[in-house]
């Protein structure tokens, strides 16, 4: 049963690629190439004056450049040369010289942005089951994000989206979630490594780069047409990733010390402070 459900599984995540190529090798898919590369030309234009747009607000930002906040702020610092303040999130900070690269700087910047933006949706995934089971009046069979997966571990069978009955992969053993999931993850992953011109044969044209594709796919809103607001808004989600990766490194400790929930232990701490804290843990408990 375990090894039937995990096949089908792995075709549901082969079935991306297979309809990509389809579509892509189909007549449709020359109709849709053919009506990109009319507007392409003007696109990229667009973009290219986007990207002028960007840079030129950049001299003027807070965030950016020679004038941005330092990590030290006021205090004298011999800060690194070859962080110019171009990244977004870039403080100077980098006692480590990992950014004297410019290669390797580009390629820690990616996987620091992807952390950031798994960080900030998995700490969701951690506070919204708590805060709807204690208020929302929503009964999960288990709102604490480490239980749930212990329960895997000692394998127990458990709901998705807490809802009874609907197993999905919940009745399979971890080995087999985990390679499930690293399955369905190789589609995401390649396409992020083959880079946006992947989906031209689509007949998309997405005008930003990989961390920030933009588009109608991957800007709906229209965030990047204001070229200043887009500039402070990629700072403030580095600000908020960060938080969130430092918010995870809480939770871990958390969940080891208290074996509770984070919205519990923000209660307990509520209730009674003097006790529940960080130093009462550390030295009396």
């Amino acid at each position: 049963m375990q090894s039937s459900l995990a096949g089908g599984v792995v075709v549901f995540s082969a079935l991306p690629f297979t309809l990509v190529k389809a579509i892509a090798n189909s007549s449709i898919g020359e109709q849709l190439q053919q009506r990109m590369l009319k507007t392409k030309k003007a696109a990229q234009e667009a973009a290219g004056e986007a990207r002028e747009a960007q840079s030129n607000v950049r001299d003027e930002s807070m965030w950016y450049r020679e004038g941005r906040p330092k990590w030290l702020g006021p205090i004298p610092y011999d800060y690194p040369d070859h962080l110019q303040g171009e990244a977004p999130g870039d403080y100077g900070f980098d006692i480590l010289g990992l950014s004297r690269d410019p290669t390797a700087f580009e390629r820690y910047f990616n996987f620091e942005i992807l952390h950031a933006r798994w960080a900030m949706l998995a700490a969701l995934g951690v506070v919204i089951p708590e805060l709807l089971d204690r208020f929302g009046g929503v009964q999960f069979s288990e709102p604490v994000w480490w239980k749930v997966g212990y329960a895997k571990l000692q394998g127990d069978t458990l709901d998705y989206l807490g809802i009874p009955g609907l197993h999905i992969a919940g009745a399979q053993g971890i080995l087999v979630i985990a390679f499930c999931q690293v399955i369905l993850m190789l589609g995401p992953e390649y396409a992020r490594y083959c880079g946006i011109e992947a989906l031209e044969p689509l007949g998309i044209f997405l005008p930003g780069d990989v961390n920030y594709p933009g588009g109608a796919l991957f800007d709906p809103l229209g965030l990047t047409k204001d070229a200043a607001a887009f500039e402070d808004l990629k700072v403030k989600e580095m600000k908020n990733g960060r938080l969130a990766m430092v918010a995870w490194l809480g939770f871990y400790v958390q969940a080891l010390v208290t074996q509770k929930g984070p919205i519990d232990n923000l209660f307990d701490f509520l209730e009674d402070p003097l006790h529940q804290n960080l130093f009462a843990y550390a030295f009396h408990q």
